[in-house]
């Protein structure tokens, strides 16, 4: 996991992260932009007019941005915004039955992309993920989305990796589909684990969800019972997606 600068301008990160979600979440408004980011919509109106000058975004006749000409390509087939928008109520939900952070991510290529996090409100805790990517070999969410891929996607995604690592790789995800969850015990983050089930949604398009903790609070003990709340958390998700179909 990357760590946030010391010298980070809050203006430029948030213009990179209005851009990203532009590419994860699809078109957006100025008050849509102004929530996702928590600023006043007069701030987000101005990020945005910028990324159009740079052509990091374009506006619809409509009055939507959505990416622009630099980053066609990498938009997804389905708009993120409609999984994410799914998903909210019930990780939430998770968060505060576990009272530990939550994460949904997607799958983009080999990599785990956070869409969103809900933060629990304890003191200790882990912080806001989205916009961040992880090899989805070593997190847990990302595990447990390559658990579920069919034999040709799995291949392209493991397709950078040494043969070695190919075939250690798929033995850890066998043992993920026997066990039903994935984990990530300080894997990407010294002093994080955390635990991830797949979430199936659009044409056989995989998510994850993942909760998120400070090793220190740990215990393997209470596995099958945050486990359960996330496989309950996922088939809810689902349900809500099938919904909006």
């Amino acid at each position: 996991m990357k760590n946030r600068p010391s010298y980070a301008v809050e203006s430029v990160d948030n213009a990179l992260l209005l851009a990203q979600l532009l590419v994860l979440e699809g078109p957006m408004r100025v008050t849509d932009a102004a929530t996702r980011l928590g600023v006043s919509p007069s701030t987000a109106h101005r990020l945005l007019a910028m990324l159009v000058y740079r052509d990091f975004a374009e506006q619809d006749a409509d009055k939507r941005y959505r990416a622009g000409p630099l980053l066609h390509g990498s938009t997804t087939a389905v708009p993120l915004s409609v999984l994410r928008q799914a998903a909210l109520p019930h990780l939430q939900r998770l968060v505060d039955r576990t009272e530990e952070s939550a994460n949904l991510l997607v799958l983009t290529g080999d990599e785990a992309r956070f869409v969103h996090t809900v933060e629990c409100e304890r003191p200790l805790r882990v912080g806001d993920r989205t916009g961040k990517a992880l090899p989805a070999r070593v997190s847990s969410a990302g595990k447990a989305m390559l658990s579920v891929l069919d034999d040709d996607a799995l291949a392209a995604a493991l397709a950078g990796l040494e043969p070695t690592e190919r075939a250690k790789v798929r033995r850890a995800l066998r043992a993920v589909r026997q066990n039903g969850f994935a984990l990530n015990n300080e894997q990407t983050e010294t002093g994080l684990t955390a635990i991830g089930v797949p979430v199936r949604w659009a044409d056989g398009m995989v998510a994850g969800i993942s909760l998120a903790m400070p090793t220190a609070r740990f215990s393997r003990d209470r596995v099958p019972g945050w486990v359960h709340e996330l496989h309950g958390c996922a088939r809810a998700i689902e349900r809500s997606l099938s919904a909006t179909n």
